[in-house]
């Protein structure tokens, strides 16, 4: 998936929810593939942030642009850094940080993976091309 998403242009949806279950669906830009297997996202303390403290389950959504490809990755937090340095280097785009604010490293295992239309597991490239 690592190479897919280097190359892959779209649309980033990352859903959570709540320790009571209302759930959240945010934009979010493409995941950041980390050595152990896990996948981490940037964020801020704002309410994706603090639904992942109370429920470690989410849901990242990627549509394809300019057509009806992409994936859904099921996912469960399993650990967090903040304001670390690694944080600092992955980071792919400058954005303004106010002086008392943090960023959080937040990593998750990947449960799941499907397509975005339909419901058959993907367990290997898809894509033939060994890229996944």
């Amino acid at each position: 998936m690592k190479a897919y998403f280097e190359k892959a242009q779209g649309t980033g949806i990352l859903s959570t929810a709540d320790g009571e279950g209302n759930v959240n669906a945010a934009l979010y830009a493409t995941p950041h593939f980390m050595e152990d297997g896990t996948v981490a996202f940037i964020m801020r303390e704002r309410l994706t942030y603090q639904n992942v403290q109370a429920n470690p389950k989410a849901c990242y959504l990627f549509k394809e642009a300019h057509k009806i490809g992409g994936y859904r990755l099921y996912l469960t937090k399993v650990k967090e850094e903040v304001d670390s340095e690694l944080l600092f280097e992955i980071r792919r785009k400058e954005t303004h940080i106010q002086e008392d604010e943090k960023l959080y490293l937040v990593y998750f295992n990947v449960d799941k993976i499907l397509p975005i239309l339909g419901g058959k597991e993907v367990t290997s490239c898809p894509h033939s091309k060994g890229c996944c």
